[in-house]
């Protein structure tokens, strides 16, 4: 009798004692299957989304990583569309007919520094050390001064590589940006540039008036034979022609304010050109954004007085303020497209949370533990324990039970 108590005894506080445990577990862990023994399909189950849970969570790291360098690359161009638009206020002030020599020189000075500005904009680097526009080559500097045979100028060491990155389980962003923003805009009005002869003794501009024939237009950039618009003296005043490849497309009377279409694009003659003076229509062509600032900056500390060398003068920077258009554009478009990616991944990220926040809850509901019942199961137990602890320690004492025992 002796061994049956003391073996039932044992083996029920045996069994409280692990149920104690269990309890005490759930209660700390908040989980109900801890094993697969307890509850196969359930337990499978929380495992498979935990693991998605899990990529999820790697997808927002990644996330939060494209969001930072994004978010700096929006700076830039925010920084480089004002550094453009204060450019174009010095050209519009250098062109207004009224800035002196000496001014000239000033506003000169003004380029130079806003060179130096838009040099460092272009080296930003990221929160990871890397520069933001060196595509693949993210450690390399991508812009640098190089001295060539016609002197210093800004060479690009990155390339235009482009990276995709997972943000969510069915989409992707890019990673990294490159610096085509910065060396791929088009000189002149994007189709044509237009030059005066350094001869000419006329106060004659030739200014791209917009494009007539987008498709005359197209050709006539991708091809490599420049226009020449000549003037002489004709037998009822002064006529023009304009050849091309040694061939003459146009001729004619001259007028006031006369347009002329020339490689599908309309130009308008302005102020008084003279016999022997002489433009040159070339199709447009790759300019660095440093390459146009350099050009504008040697363009205003140049800048003549007097009729025919003022005209020169603002006619290079008529061409100067419409490649500027061009990479105002270019900036203005890709930070559209930044933006565009961005908020691509903001809203995965807000869809990665809430689709974590629906697989916790399933994990919760498949294995988790009812706070409350486990709680009061915990103590109930633990009640249950005692007593039966504090019962065989009363009996113990009987004598009785010390006879039986005996």
């Amino acid at each position: 009798m002796q061994l049956s108590f003391f073996t039932n005894f044992g083996n029920s506080i045996a069994q409280q004692e692990s149920q104690l445990s269990t309890l005490e577990q759930q209660v700390s862990t908040g989980i109900a299957v801890q094993t697969p023994d307890q509850n196969p399909a359930a337990y499978e189950s929380a495992t498979l989304n935990q693991d998605q849970i899990s990529a999820l969570s790697n997808d927002s790291t990644t996330q939060a990583d494209i969001q930072g360098q994004l978010g700096s690359v929006d700076n830039v161009y925010s920084s480089v569309s004002s550094l453009f638009d204060n450019v174009q206020s010095v050209l519009e002030q250098a062109l207004n007919g009224t800035t002196s020599s000496q001014n000239m020189q000033a506003l000169a000075t003004q380029i130079s520094s806003a060179s130096q500005q838009l040099l460092g904009l272009a080296n930003t680097t990221g929160s990871d050390g890397n520069y933001l526009f060196g595509g693949s080559r993210g450690t390399v500097q991508p812009f640098q001064t190089v001295q060539g045979a016609t002197g210093a100028s800004i060479a690009y060491m990155g390339d235009g590589a482009q990276s995709q990155a997972l943000v969510s389980p069915d989409s992707a962003a890019s990673t990294i940006a490159n610096g085509d923003v910065f060396m791929t805009g088009l000189s002149g009005d994007g189709f044509a540039t237009t030059a005066a002869a350094s001869s000419n003794t006329g106060t004659g501009q030739l200014l791209s008036q917009g494009v007539a024939s987008p498709a005359a237009a197209s050709t006539f950039q991708s091809q490599a034979t420049p226009i020449t618009l000549s003037f002489a003296n004709g037998a009822s005043g002064l006529t023009y022609t304009a050849t091309q490849g040694g061939s003459t497309i146009s001729t004619g009377a001259v007028s006031s304010n006369m347009t002329l279409q020339l490689g599908g694009v309309d130009f308008e003659l302005s102020g008084a050109p003279a016999s022997g003076d002489s433009f040159t229509v070339s199709p447009s062509r790759p300019q660095s954004a440093f390459a146009l600032l350099q050009n504008i900056q040697t363009t205003l500390q140049n800048a003549g007085s007097g009729g025919a060398q003022a005209a020169q003068t603002n006619q290079q920077l008529n061409q100067d303020l419409a490649g500027l258009a061009q990479y105002q554009q270019s900036i203005t478009a890709a930070q559209a497209q930044n933006g565009v990616t961005l908020q691509a991944v903001t809203n995965a990220a807000a869809s990665n949370t809430s689709q974590s926040t629906a697989l916790q809850n399933n994990v919760q509901s498949t294995i988790g533990v009812n706070a409350a019942t486990a709680i009061t199961s915990l103590d109930e137990t633990t009640t249950a324990l005692e007593a039966a602890m504090k019962a065989f320690g009363s009996i113990q004492n009987l004598s009785l039970f010390n006879y039986i025992s005996g």
